[in-house]
């Protein structure tokens, strides 16, 4: 019989609509629950839900913070939009992180911002950042993940040439903690995402929602894996899930659909704001069943 993964459950707190120190409480209460493995930040610059002109904050930069202020979750931001940032910079970014958390980075990646939702759009003209059409994003992301492989693992500069990007005497220095590299996590459904994924990824996550498309694509990136000699069980497959804080047992039945179709990766979103105590609430409601273990 196949090994199945054992099940690894964490948090995701948007930072938007939310104040620094909410996240960090939260954070801090999770890093003390060992149901709870693994925390995460989003990459947008400007809400994409709730008051278009209230707070949201950069994601890796809050993630350091957090990561100084935490021991033993792992943490990343799910997904940085490629978009952003350059991939030598994010590579920077990212190693400076893995240090700061004493090796617990997952690096999470993806094309970047989709059409929807809208609200997701103006922070580019807002920054001063292009938006580039889907094909270009796809190629750039393939290249990116090159890249960071190369600065986080390679002994001497090098140049890279590629269509999306180009460097000269590129080098990375300080190594991240992790060897030969933080896990890189891939999110995205598209095929030519999950293409990329084949190649490149050791986590893969998806939000949740449609439980039977979640899983056609699951069996299409098993297909794309297959078709470079890749095993597929390699990548570990990661499902976001939105909780819904008055009715626990509907986000139960979303987790156990999602465990039965082979994503033992579960990352559950908490609604703002945080009510206090809300990890341990996700711990005992969510994660033991609503069983409670004191």
């Amino acid at each position: 019989m196949p090994h199945t993964p054992r099940p690894r459950f964490g948090i995701m707190t948007a930072p938007m609509q939310v104040d620094y120190h909410d996240v960090l409480r939260v954070w801090r209460e999770a890093d003390t629950i060992p149901e709870i493995e693994h925390a995460w930040l989003f990459d947008h610059l400007m809400p994409i839900g709730g008051d278009p002109d209230g707070p949201a904050f950069e994601g890796w930069t809050l993630l350091s913070a957090l990561a100084a202020q935490t021991r033993r979750l792992r943490l990343g931001v799910m997904v940085t939009s490629n978009r952003f940032r350059p991939p030598a910079m994010l590579a920077k970014i990212a190693t400076t992180v893995d240090i700061v958390s004493g090796g617990r980075l997952d690096l999470g990646i993806g094309v970047g911002s989709r059409p929807h939702p809208p609200a997701a759009h103006r922070e580019y003209a807002a920054h001063g950042l292009p938006f580039h059409d889907t094909a270009q994003a796809v190629g750039s992301l393939a290249e990116a993940c090159t890249v960071i492989r190369r600065l986080w693992t390679e002994d001497k500069p090098f140049d890279f040439h590629g269509t999306h990007h180009q460097l000269t005497g590129a080098f990375g220095n300080p190594k991240p903690v992790q060897r030969p590299h933080p896990p890189i996590l891939i999110g995205g459904r598209s095929s030519a995402t999950l293409r990329i994924v084949a190649e490149h990824a050791d986590l893969w996550n998806i939000p949740g929602g449609d439980i039977d498309d979640v899983v056609r694509r699951s069996a299409l990136l098993d297909r794309y894996c297959t078709e470079i000699g890749r095993d597929p069980a390699a990548i570990t497959r990661s499902i976001h899930l939105s909780v819904s804080s008055d009715r626990p047992s509907t986000t139960r039945n979303a987790i156990a659909e999602a465990l039965d179709a082979g994503f033992p990766h579960i990352v559950l979103g908490l609604p703002a704001p945080y009510p206090t105590e809300v990890a341990r609430w996700v711990a005992d409601e969510l994660i033991n069943g609503g069983h409670p273990r004191r």
